[in-house]
C-alpha cells in the first residue's frame, strides 16, 4: 500500500518563476501567480504549509483589461473612522501603484491566514522590465 507523502517545511525544493505581463490579461496573470505562490502546481503540494515558488512579474504596467474596467472598476479603502471610505479608479492604481494593484488582486485568490501573508512575501511585481532578481532566475535555468 502506498501513502500519500507529507512535505515538512524544510524539504520544499522554492523555484523562481518569471512572467512578463505584457499583453496578457490581468486575471489571466492573477490565476496562475496565486497557483504558483500556493504551489498547487507540484505533486508535493500540501495545503497546511508553504510549498509555493518565488514569483517576478516584470512589465506589469502593460497588462489587458477587458471592458471598460480601467474607468469603472474602483477600489476603496477604510481606515475605521467615520466618513474615511476613499477610493480610487483602476487606472489611477495601474499608473501610480502598480505593485499594491497586483498584491492586493492575488491577496483575494490566498488563504486568508498567516500562511497566506507568507506565501503573498514571495510575489515580486516590477512595473518595467528591469529587475534585481536575475540572479536567482538564471541559476534555476
Amino acid at each position: 500500500m502506498k501513502m500519500t507523502k507529507v512535505v515538512k517545511p524544510h524539504e520544499v525544493q522554492r523555484d523562481w518563476v518569471l512572467i512578463d505581463a505584457e499583453g496578457k490579461t490581468f486575471g489571466r496573470i492573477l490565476t496562475e501567480v496565486a497557483t504558483l505562490l500556493r504551489g498547487k502546481h507540484k505533486p508535493s503540494f500540501t495545503p497546511n504549509v508553504d510549498c509555493g515558488d518565488y514569483v517576478v512579474i516584470i512589465n506589469a504596467e502593460k497588462a489587458k483589461f477587458t471592458g471598460v474596467k480601467l474607468d469603472d472598476k474602483e477600489y476603496f479603502t477604510h481606515s475605521g473612522y467615520f466618513g474615511s471610505t476613499k477610493s480610487k479608479k483602476l487606472s489611477d492604481m495601474l499608473e501610480n501603484h502598480t505593485e499594491k494593484l497586483y498584491k492586493l488582486a492575488v491577496r483575494g485568490m490566498l488563504p486568508k491566514t498567516t500562511l497566506g501573508r507568507q506565501m503573498l512575501k514571495k510575489l515580486k511585481v516590477y512595473a518595467g522590465s528591469e529587475h534585481p532578481h536575475t540572479a536567482q532566475i538564471n541559476k534555476g535555468a
